[in-house]
């Protein structure tokens, strides 16, 4: 999928305009088999994806992880003279009774989207691209309202790709770092300062004993990296009173089963270590010239952070991975310190509600409420500040006791 990213200060596009075109008319086919739509996923994820969980790899993977049963699976594809065009992989689950059709992966990638060919929906106009996904999601039944989360907002030949697909409100924003060299990234985003910061911290890190640093690449010696990895982020979670999303049932199933070489993903730790034991972690996957970050966690030792370990590792991952042949480095959604540092380029993702039934509709405008009263919420420090400090509380007092210590 091609992209047309834009740097922070860069203005957005122009709205598109109408075009007026004939096109075919779309065939449209639905399964609850993944097989069955196996080619046209090989088609479509040819080109560049945005996100792990347009890999068929990864959607396989979680559905074997999940024991999802095959009639809450959904795949519907289009073609337009036998080439496919875009396909939506998604999950139907029962939520506070409404019957909801989401993305397979949730909220543990930064971003989800149809796979498309964006350069031949581009060249449609804004109502024959109305008129696909129409095509596409009224052949859906069984469930009362489709939830699309995090679709990013992309541009391709200046058309907003995605616009048509239902209502949208914006979210969150996801970061990207976007170099064609170490040189570059460290030209562009680092300066004078901002070395000798990296630097300080560095020398604070090595006082403390012998730093090394390697990438592991799934294996036997994977495993023990991912199981302490995750210790590292519940203790991190429960500090900052959230919920941990690797705590549901068949989560850590799934991130066991991307390290096997039988699940087609290619997923790459970058650990480091200070005196042989691991003081951070970082779990990626990569997909051609693109890595992403899924997870990433740093020792609670109030002495080793003192040596910031996890942006240690990030400055080596950094030094790294574009002098290795990646030019995308994706960190995910959501504003923190290591994304203001490194990352060049900001992508708004949206929410897409497309209600099915009467309940849909009616569940589709309280959660899109919702989302409207969660962001000014969000914009008030004060108020943020007293409910994570209160979940927080709830969180300690029901937590396991190995996580108190």
């Amino acid at each position: 999928m091609a992209l047309e990213a834009y740097a922070e200060d860069t203005p957005p596009p122009r709205q598109q305009r109408q075009r007026l075109t004939v096109v075919p008319v779309a065939t449209v086919t639905v399964t609850h088999r993944i097989e069955e739509v196996a080619a046209s996923w090989a088609a479509l994820e040819a080109a560049e994806i945005e996100s792990p969980g347009q890999s068929a790899a990864f959607t396989r993977t979680w559905v074997e992880a999940m024991e999802i049963p095959e009639d809450d699976q959904f795949y519907l594809t289009a073609a337009f003279d036998g080439e496919p065009v875009a396909l939506l992989a998604l999950w139907r689950r029962r939520v506070k009774g409404v019957r909801l059709l989401s993305w397979f992966p949730g909220p543990h990638v930064g971003c989800n989207a149809p796979l498309v060919d964006a350069e031949r929906l581009a060249m449609l106009g804004s109502v024959e691209r109305a008129a696909l996904w129409s095509a596409m999601l009224e052949r859906l039944e069984g469930a009362d309202l489709i939830y699309l989360k995090s679709v990013p907002q992309l541009f391709v030949a200046g058309v907003d790709i995605f616009a048509e697909l239902g209502q949208s409100i914006e979210a969150e924003t996801l970061y990207r770092a976007q170099f064609a060299s170490w040189e570059e990234a460290n030209t562009t985003q680092r300066s004078k300062s901002r070395r000798k910061h990296d630097r300080q911290q560095g020398e604070r890190l090595e006082a403390l004993g012998q730093v090394s640093f390697e990438e592991v690449r799934g294996g036997p010696e994977a495993m023990p990296i991912l199981e302490l990895m995750f210790r590292q982020r519940a203790a991190r979670f429960l500090a900052m009173g959230v919920p941990d999303p690797f705590a549901e049932p068949g989560v850590r199933a799934f991130y066991d089963a991307t390290l096997s070489p039988t699940s087609g993903l290619d997923v790459r730790l970058h650990v480091l270590r200070l005196d042989g034991e691991i003081v951070a972690v970082r779990y990626n996957i990569a997909h051609g010239g693109r890595l992403f970050c899924l997870i990433s966690s740093m020792s609670d030792d109030a002495t080793i952070q003192t040596g910031s370990p996890g942006k240690q590792c990030l400055l080596r991952v950094m030094q790294t991975v574009f002098d290795a042949g990646y030019r995308v480095f994706d960190m995910g959604a959501g504003f923190t310190d290591e994304k203001r540092h490194w990352c060049n380029f900001k992508l708004p993702v949206r929410q897409h509600y497309v209600p099915l039934t009467t309940l849909g509709t009616m569940a589709a405008k309280g959660h899109f409420g919702w989302q409207v009263l969660r962001q000014k919420l969000k914009a008030n420090k004060a108020v943020m500040s007293a409910v994570k400090a209160l979940r927080g509380r709830m969180l300690r007092a029901k937590a396991p006791a190995e996580l108190e210590h």
